[in-house]
């Protein structure tokens, strides 16, 4: 394959994965501004479940929120985070299968 064309789609993804991610406190924002909730939660709720639930493990950032920061740019920092974690895992997984 071509590798100027592979470089090219491969930086003409990365900049949509980045105006994603700095898109990404304009996404929480309007979940909050519609009332957005998660099916599974409304799912839980609607059951009963939810009040029989305790949290084991609230997770490395709780609700896409960053204790301290003000909600957008936990927000932010949250893609930030999550997407360099999934990018490095799959550029690792990527590598091995080279071998």
């Amino acid at each position: 394959m071509n590798t100027v064309s592979t470089a090219s789609w491969m930086r003409r993804a990365l900049l949509f994965v980045l105006a994603l991610v700095i898109l990404a406190p304009a996404f929480g924002w309007a979940s909050g501004a519609v009332g957005y909730a998660e099916p599974l939660e409304n799912a839980a709720e609607a059951t009963g479940a939810a009040d029989a639930a305790s949290a084991i493990n609230p997770g490395l950032l709780p609700d896409y929120s960053v204790l301290g920061l003000a909600p957008p740019l936990g927000t932010l920092v949250s893609a930030v985070v999550g997407t360099s974690l999934t990018l490095a895992v799959a550029l690792g997984l990527g590598r091995l299968l080279e071998l």
